[in-house]
């Protein structure tokens, strides 16, 4: 019986493979197959080589190739002292911020999706996602706290710049960059304060623009506190003037400087995070670390 069996199996015909059928195909349909073929291999070949056209990097050649042809990686200095990049030293403050921003960008456009700017609306949509939307308690208390931990994080980090010197020659200009950027923050936490539409958003925002109209002179304070709120009192102006600063003009504002930042510490290099007395012994050093790799004079 297993003779048997095995002899059937043993005349069975093996399953022709791919190849196999399109060489019983006739010569002019197998000739355009062929041709397609050997074009689907050109353009897969042409778009892996325009995204990795280097290969992997086993050189310092390489690493710099790879560095300066990416998009994401070029926004880093090409080398760097081991020293400057300690998590002792930066605590990851910068990238945490930028990864809060994110994540903010993230939910707070999941959250537009259910969200009414108006007065009569907005509490309850924000009640309705806590309570209604599958994982939406989740989803805005994620914004919420993110919100909380972005502006710490920037506040640290640019402790962090002063406290080690960071913000000296020649990265005075990236300084100034981020103090607009702390500014920026600030005023997202404040805009978005005022969206959920409850009795504490309400006061809160309310006490924070009598203090700008309290700003001397009168008419100023006036004209400033109308030009934030577009009325006399909080209300449907106020709420939907917050909630385009929150969703459009600020972050459209913190990402064009955020570019600029990212730029500008391409450009000048990481801080050096040596010793206290080797910072100010470079003190007068004025030059970028371009002009430092090229030994031009100070």
């Amino acid at each position: 019986m297993a003779r048997a069996s095995r002899s059937l199996r043993d005349n069975i015909p093996p399953v022709p493979g791919p190849k196999d059928l399109v060489d019983r195909l006739p010569g002019g349909l197998r000739g355009r197959l062929s041709k397609i073929g050997a074009s689907a291999k050109r353009t897969r070949e042409d778009i892996s080589g325009s995204i990795v056209r280097n290969g992997w990097p086993t050189s310092v050649r390489g690493r710099s190739l790879a560095v300066m042809n990416s998009v994401f990686l070029h926004l880093h200095p090409i080398r760097t002292r081991q020293d400057a990049i300690k998590m002792t030293y930066t605590f990851g403050l910068g990238g945490i911020s930028f990864f809060l921003f994110l994540l903010l960008t993230l939910t707070g456009v999941l959250l537009m999706f259910y969200y009414i700017p108006s007065i009569d609306q907005a509490w309850q949509t924000m009640n309705i996602i806590k309570t209604e939307q599958p994982f939406g308690w989740f989803l805005r208390n994620m914004h919420r706290w993110a919100a909380h931990g972005m502006v710490i994080m920037v506040f640290f980090h640019m402790c962090r710049v002063f406290y080690t010197g960071s913000f000296r020659a020649p990265r005075q200009f990236n300084w100034v960059v981020g103090v607009i950027l702390l500014v920026l923050t600030f005023l997202l936490s404040y805009t978005g304060y005022l969206l959920p539409w409850d009795q504490l958003s309400l006061w809160a925002v309310t006490v924070g623009v009598n203090m700008v109209g309290s700003t001397p002179p009168p008419f100023v304070g006036d004209l400033v506190k109308f030009f934030l709120i577009g009325d006399f009192t909080v209300g449907q102006n106020a709420l939907l003037r917050f909630y385009t600063l929150h969703v459009i003009a600020l972050p459209l504002l913190l990402s064009i400087f955020l570019a600029v930042h990212f730029w500008r510490i391409r450009k000048d290099g990481f801080s050096r995070g040596l010793t206290f007395t080797s910072r100010i012994t470079d003190y007068g050093d004025t030059r970028s670390a371009g002009e430092k790799a090229a030994g031009k004079e100070k």
